[in-house]
């Protein structure tokens, strides 16, 4: 039976790092309304550069594993258009993230996460992961995780 001690904890509000990303979604929606007048090539072009600039922020073993991730990512699925997602690198299908990567640092984690939305066409019978636990950049890793980008776009 599942326990009944997680409903009777009190909310106590969002966490610095929670409220910072929100703020950050908030200046991202911002910015793509900004852009409402370009042309789709002009807003894909602008949203990559942002992405690139986001990942150039990172420490540097966040940022090597972003670049890897982006890179794989534009090369196994070319049609998937990066952006900004919660002041992540994500990377979305008709404007829904399909599948985003999180740096450790953010929010003070012990791995960074390549993680897949509902977007992505992962499933596996009754039960498949969303997110995957990302230490180094890895050459046996990047098969996987090039079959498994490939997959989520169907």
């Amino acid at each position: 039976m599942p326990s009944t001690k997680s409903s009777t904890r009190k909310f106590e509000g969002f966490t610095a790092e929670e409220r910072a990303a929100m703020k950050e979604h908030a200046r991202e929606q911002k910015t793509a309304s900004a852009r409402r007048g370009a042309s789709r090539a002009e807003k894909e072009a602008a949203a990559e550069r942002d992405v690139l600039a986001k990942i150039a922020e990172m420490p540097e073993a966040d940022r090597v594993l972003a670049e890897w991730i982006h890179e794989i990512v534009r090369t196994a699925a070319p049609g998937l258009v990066p952006k900004l997602w919660y002041g992540m690198p994500a990377y979305a299908r008709d404007g829904k993230v399909v599948c985003h990567f999180q740096s450790a640092q953010k929010f003070r984690t012990r791995y960074a996460t390549l993680g897949f939305s509902d977007q992505a066409a992962l499933d596996d019978g009754t039960m498949w992961a969303t997110s995957y636990a990302l230490r180094e950049p890895v050459a046996a890793d990047e098969a996987r995780i090039r079959a498994l980008v490939e997959r989520a776009v169907g």
